[in-house]
């Protein structure tokens, strides 16, 4: 072998700390190691540290940061302090991205009242999720220490502000495997325009090439090339398939590199969604009534919120452990009023539908459903005519609201409070690090033993802090 074909990961194998061993050693200690099998075959489900509540999970990622003070934490106090300056007090040492601290109060723009026997309380523009207002349990204290859009739409999903750490659902897929052998196990869904965090939101950084996020296109075919082109059979391309495996299998049994088996795996899944996509797209066996339910309309051009919540229950269903929904255009720096009817009224009906159909069919007691942003908005208005800017609100980290259910959440229950004004976490601080650490445990995880060796040390999603919020517990 010439130092050319000596990799990095070779080297590391033949010094005896390749990543096999590593896998091995931990599963000896008492912790697990999904480790990939022979070409062709699935990630397969590997065993949990304690029986798991929840056996996939669907993630409604709201980028932008939807205002919680217009939706999920009402806020009296600022309607009678509205065009009052903050308190100087409550805003000492504070920084903001596009407004001074002193700024003015702005009052909540929508009225709130309770609903359902737990007396859930949320604004007027949810209507759909109040109907099952006694199925989710609403956090109003969650925080991050991130306060711009990418780092902290990067740190919602992989547990830290910079590009380049596996996301929340390749650990899940590292960990735990897949139920599915033609659909991948993590995949990703967008709908509503652009990303801030981008492809590092669903990427598998450090892990294994084949545990990465599969993103669904938005426009056109969901999954790119799944048909042959004309004029080329499936035993054209079974046999091309097979010529370029060998070759594959003849390098990687070369140079021990273990992403040519994350290539091998690849290749043999696209082959095997084939025959599995074209089903999965195909909304006809849904019924009018589930279809109205969540507002989906099969065939759009474009990929729609609706249409992708729909399509997270069918690839849950078909064994796909984590599926991403992510809907962009909650940044509402300007008119916050008529920005969050606008994005409340495409989301709203699909989210709650998403919970009571997965209720109705007896999955939400197995499946863990997450909904929520990066950070929250602050209760003082945001104003630019340099910008173009007026009535809106900017980034809040200090302060957010999420929601939960099924999966072992405790449901029609409100966790955590805010200050009067909505600006600080006074009950039950949840951290980013906390929520993961609660997804895992719920998924059967101890946050703390699901590691992987990279230069030098054991990283893991929740970093070195993280605690289970026990009171969102079922």
């Amino acid at each position: 072998m010439n130092l050319q074909e000596l990799t990095r990961r070779h080297f590391f194998n033949d010094c005896g700390i390749g990543l096999g061993k590593i896998g091995l050693s931990a599963a000896m200690a008492g912790g697990f190691s999904n480790l990939l099998q022979g070409a062709g075959n699935s990630i397969t489900p590997a065993a949990t540290h304690y029986g798991p509540k929840a056996k996939r999970i669907i993630y409604m990622f709201m980028a932008g940061a939807p205002s919680q003070l217009e939706l999920f934490d009402h806020k009296p106090k600022l309607k009678e302090l509205s065009g009052k300056p903050i308190p100087p007090s409550v805003i000492a040492g504070q920084r903001y991205a596009f407004i001074q601290p002193d700024a003015a109060v702005l009052a909540p723009c929508f009225p709130f009242a309770k609903h359902g026997d737990s007396g859930a309380e949320l604004s007027d523009r949810l209507p759909h999720l109040a109907k099952v207002a006694d199925e989710i349990a609403i956090i109003r204290s969650m925080h991050t220490s991130q306060f711009n859009h990418s780092p902290a739409q990067i740190f919602l999903n992989t547990g830290h502000s910079l590009p380049g750490r596996p996301a929340m659902g390749a650990w899940l897929s590292y960990g735990i495997g897949s139920e599915a052998d033609d659909l991948p196990s993590f995949v990703v869904l967008k709908s509503g325009g652009s990303l801030s965090g981008g492809a590092a939101m669903w990427s598998a950084g450090f892990l294994p090439g084949s545990h990465a996020g599969v993103p669904f296109r938005e426009s056109g075919s969901p999954i790119l090339h799944v048909s042959n082109p004309k004029g080329y059979d499936d035993k054209a391309q079974r046999d091309s398939l097979d010529l370029i495996k060998r070759m594959n299998q003849r390098q990687l049994e070369k140079v021990g590199d273990p992403e040519i088996q994350t290539r091998i795996n690849a290749y043999e899944m696209a082959w095997r969604m084939q025959s599995a996509a074209p089903e999965l797209m195909d909304f006809s066996s849904e019924s009018k009534s589930v279809l109205d339910l969540y507002g989906a309309k099969p065939g759009d051009a474009k990929s729609s919120f609706a249409n992708n919540c729909l399509l997270a229950r069918r690839l849950l269903e078909r064994g796909s452990r984590c599926v991403q929904v992510y809907h962009s255009g909650w940044d509402h720096h300007s008119k916050v009023e008529n920005g969050v009817t606008s994005q409340a009224r495409i989301v709203d009906q699909a989210s709650a539908a998403l919970v009571q159909d997965l209720k109705n069919r007896g999955m939400l007691e197995d499946t863990l459903v997450v909904w929520g942003g990066e950070f929250g908005r602050t209760p003082m208005v945001e104003s630019s005519a340099a910008l173009g800017r007026s009535l809106g609100r900017d980034h809040h980290p200090q302060a957010f609201s999420m929601w939960m259910a099924g999966g072992g959440i405790k449901p029609g229950i409100t966790v955590g409070a805010t200050d009067e004004l909505g600006f600080n976490v006074v009950e039950d601080p949840v951290h980013v690090h906390d929520l993961h650490a609660t997804i895992l445990h719920l998924m059967g995880i101890n946050h703390e033993k699901l590691t992987f060796k990279y230069q030098g040390r054991d990283f893991r999603l929740t970093d070195v802090h993280g605690h289970v919020v026990k009171k969102l517990l079922a």
